[in-house]
């Protein structure tokens, strides 16, 4: 080819060029869409979460059940600990009072006897008698005021938890064990047998003859 210049475009082809022109200027471009992220890792990991912060509250109930069942029993033996301490001193101060107490039975046992035996005649003997008569009264009130009381055994049905057999005999006016006689009186303290009355027992209806003594 020789260097001629190229050939210019129709009326009819250029007229078409500029209207494509203008079209294609007018038109908008729209931006390319952005693709979504997937969302099945972003569920998955708050399903994790959820396990995880299921277990960890099972985990604490667990531990919230130990705890109290510790404690409850923790406070169980402390009150039963507390129950035997208190019904251990009750029952020491039972047995100091009682110890105290039997001292002073003996006491209490010669007076009776002096008050029983005792006749005085003179108006000398008897100011004494008065005397010792006052004394007894006064011990009888301490021994009450303490929560001591005698026993009243004659005629009752013998108790071997209140009563010790030192004799037993034939006897028409009384059924068989029964006690007869009182030959030291018993005492309680607040219920509980402070000593045992020491007694004659019938046998019931029998020969007559001499009474026999208990024996074990």
């Amino acid at each position: 080819m020789t260097g001629e210049p190229p050939a210019s475009p129709s009326p009819l082809e250029a007229e078409v060029g500029t209207k494509a022109g203008a079209e294609a200027a007018s038109t908008p471009v729209e931006p390319p869409v952005a693709e979504m992220p997937a969302e099945e890792p972003e569920a998955e990991a708050s399903g994790d979460r959820a396990s995880q912060l299921e277990a960890e509250l099972t985990a604490l109930r667990a531990e919230h059940d130990t705890v109290r069942s510790q404690y409850m029993r923790i406070a169980a033996d402390f009150d039963n600990f507390r129950k035997r301490q208190q019904r251990d001193a009750e029952d020491l101060k039972v047995q100091l009072t009682c110890s105290t107490l039997g001292e002073i039975l003996p006491v209490v046992d010669n007076f009776e006897r002096a008050r029983q035996q005792l006749n005085p005649e003179s108006e000398e003997a008897q100011a004494l008698h008065r005397s010792y008569q006052g004394l007894y009264k006064q011990l009888v009130d301490v021994l009450k005021q303490l929560g001591v009381s005698p026993m009243r055994v004659e005629g009752e049905a013998f108790d071997p938890t209140l009563h010790e057999a030192v004799l037993r005999e034939p006897s028409d006016a009384h059924a068989e064990d029964v006690v007869i006689e009182e030959l030291q009186r018993g005492y309680h303290l607040d219920g509980r047998v402070l000593r045992h009355a020491m007694v004659k027992v019938s046998m019931g209806p029998g020969p007559a003859g001499a009474s026999a003594p208990e024996t074990n």
